[in-house]
């Protein structure tokens, strides 16, 4: 069955995509699927796929998409993966919508790391995952020198690889949803 429309937070009907808790079973075989979300999906959201598949292997497959993909991942991007010896291969920009869609992956978490994709009304997500805003400054959209740009990537890269790290090591099995919901909030504040 299709689903279709907004995901919308029970007390205030607001469409945002960050303030649903659903009901996650802790208790399913294989990884945890999670879905990294931005408007662009060429910096922050790669990032935080790729750190996840990094540190997370074999307990979470992640993945991330866009409101309004750019088209490419960004080359600092690249270049500071590369650098950190975290694989780039296969790596593009693409759309939300192709996890919104029949046959997609179910996701159990769905975090958004930019202030402008957690605002927009996003698709219902099969899985019906939880999700929380983990927001994290552009580095695409500083200005300046080569080193000021590069040193924004890197600040990014760091906040992602922090928050990822703390995530990894939540002890999901002994933690209820409300608890759960309550530690990725204050992930997305550290």
């Amino acid at each position: 069955m299709e689903r279709t429309g907004l995901n919308r937070h029970s007390s205030t009907g607001d469409a945002r995509c960050v303030l649903r808790i659903t009901e996650i079973t802790m208790e399913h075989p294989g990884p945890f699927n999670v879905l990294f979300l931005c408007t662009g999906n060429s910096a922050r959201s790669i990032m935080a796929e790729v750190t996840l598949n990094s540190i997370g292997k074999g307990k979470f497959k992640a993945f991330s998409a866009g409101s309004h993909p750019s088209g490419r991942v960004h080359p600092l991007t690249m270049e500071l993966l590369e650098k950190n010896g975290l694989p780039t291969e296969g790596l593009r920009s693409k759309d939300w919508s192709e996890f919104a869609r029949p046959g997609a992956p179910f996701m159990q978490f769905v975090f958004t790391v930019c202030d402008q994709a957690a605002a927009e009304p996003c698709p219902v997500w099969p899985g019906q995952p939880m999700t929380a805003h983990w927001g994290v400054r552009d580095p695409a959209a500083v200005e300046g020198s080569e080193e000021i740009r590069r040193k924004a990537f890197l600040t990014a890269y760091s906040e992602m690889h922090r928050r990822i790290s703390l995530f990894v090591n939540l002890p999901f099995k002994t933690l209820s949803n409300l608890a759960l919901k309550q530690k990725l909030d204050e992930i997305g504040l550290s």
